[in-house]
């Protein structure tokens, strides 16, 4: 629609405001006394406004489809004003500047990402300065017992709520507490590497490495004599020593101990020190032995890998206490039940009468899982790989000996866990752990398979 203004009135130009719906326009000036015959009969004027100099208000009733309709229906010298008003569209952007801005947002996006992860590996290195339930655990075994207020008896008491799992303590002694951290997580194995100078067996992994104050009696024997007497008191409830012994742990007092020697240095010399210094756990008692028919066993087992000498440990054949770790290799079986030289799937089957390892003269069967089975390359292992692993378990426990790898992958933690839980489900007796927490945790477990599945 059109409004009629008379040709004589020169009204101040109005401000102009739309409503969301376009269906109202009201445009708002001012009114002078000069003014006041101009509004159009066909207008209407708000009765509130005042004569001098006040604000009128023009209400346009018609129907406004778009603010384009309504600057068609304004004086022309109103236009401007109300087109100002109009908002103008945004400046089509440039493909440079289109790539400027992506590539802005990237930047920021991965400083917030390296920011992220900056606060955790942070936040993660302080919090392993604060002890944890483990380390907590560990430490009530190093308290003295002459501590005022330290009341229970050690380390019955302390073993009770601990259970044994099926690993093996590698490099023992680099734990922040030798034997005790292992024996905290539960391990039922526990290794330490000694050298032999002057009659004594120091303990490290290397000879940089070696302390006078780090021997294998200090570290391991003298602290298994002072808990196995602990766990086979004498007192007057208690007249004589159990037959046979307690082991360390008494939620299973049964369960052995092993000890595992690693000969670095010449096994010949090496190894009458080792039974000597053996003697306490000897005469205790605490020391499983072959009596010349039959493996007796006892809280503690020893046995020896690196250099230790076969010879030697053959050399008496009523009494053994110290057990030698057979090469797995040269025990495995075929399908048929004969042994390979080598573990090695295209070698020809030996004589079993050949293989002089059994549960008389050896504990474990151990072998490099990396070198003997191979890398698992597709984070699992081949069927080929599994043939040579069930037939290298098979010939081992044929044998009477329990079955070791070492020289695992250790990273990815995935591929760890499933190497160990493979190592289970098919008859692995014993899984050679660096991270003790990370055993504990039994990711390895094999999931539970309902009976109705």
């Amino acid at each position: 629609m059109r409004s009629s203004f008379r040709s004589l009135c020169s009204p101040p130009l109005p401000s102009v405001h739309v409503d969301d719906n376009h269906k109202l326009a009201l445009l708002t000036t001012k009114r002078t006394n000069a003014d006041h015959d101009c509004a159009d009969s066909r207008s209407s004027v708000s009765p509130n406004a005042a004569s001098d100099g006040s604000e009128i208000r023009i209400v346009i009733e018609s129907p406004i489809e778009s603010p384009e309709n309504l600057v068609a229906s304004l004086p022309k010298r109103w236009e401007h004003r109300f087109l100002a008003a109009l908002k103008s569209p945004l400046a089509e952007v440039s493909p440079l500047g289109k790539v400027a801005h992506a590539l802005a947002f990237s930047v920021a996006l991965h400083y917030n990402l390296l920011h992220g992860v900056f606060i955790v590996l942070i936040s993660s290195i302080v919090v392993s300065f604060f002890p944890d339930d483990f380390d907590r655990a560990v430490d009530r075994w190093t308290r003295p017992v002459q501590t005022p207020g330290y009341t229970h008896t050690w380390p019955t008491d302390l073993s009770r709520d601990i259970f044994p799992i099926v690993c093996h303590s590698h490099n023992d002694y680099w734990r922040r507490i030798p034997l005790y951290s292992a024996l905290q997580a539960g391990c039922i194995s526990v290794e330490a590497d000694v050298w032999h100078f002057d009659n004594e067996l120091f303990v490290g992994h290397t000879k940089s490495s070696l302390s006078p104050k780090r021997t294998l009696r200090s570290m391991y024997i003298n602290p298994l004599l002072e808990i196995l007497d602990r766990q086979n008191p004498i007192t007057p409830l208690h007249p004589s020593a159990d037959s046979p012994r307690n082991g360390v742990f008494d939620t299973d007092p049964s369960q052995t101990l092993v000890l595992l020697v690693d000969f670095k240095t010449d096994g010949v010399t090496t190894w009458p020190s080792l039974l000597e210094q053996l003697s306490p756990l000897r005469e205790r008692g605490y020391l499983t032995h072959f009596n010349g028919t039959a493996v007796v066993n006892g809280p503690i087992t020893v046995v020896g890998t690196g250099n230790t000498p076969f010879e030697s440990v053959m050399s008496n054949s009523t009494y053994r206490d110290v057990f030698l770790d057979a090469p797995l290799d040269k025990v495995a079986e075929d399908d048929d039940g004969g042994q390979y030289s080598t573990g090695n799937l295209n070698q020809v089957p030996v004589d079993p009468k050949l293989v002089p390892y059994n549960f008389t003269n050896s504990y474990y069967a151990s072998v490099s899982f990396m070198k003997s089975i191979g890398t698992p390359w597709h984070f699992r292992l081949s069927s080929r790989q599994m043939h040579l692993l069930r037939a290298q378990i098979r010939g081992a426990h044929r044998h009477g000996l329990k079955v070791r790898y070492w020289s695992l992958p250790s990273w990815p933690r995935s591929l760890r866990n499933h190497i160990w839980s493979v190592f289970i489900q098919e008859g692995v007796d014993i899984l050679n752990v660096d991270d003790l927490e990370g055993a504990t945790k039994k990711e390895w477990i094999p999931p539970f398979v309902p009976w109705w599945s």
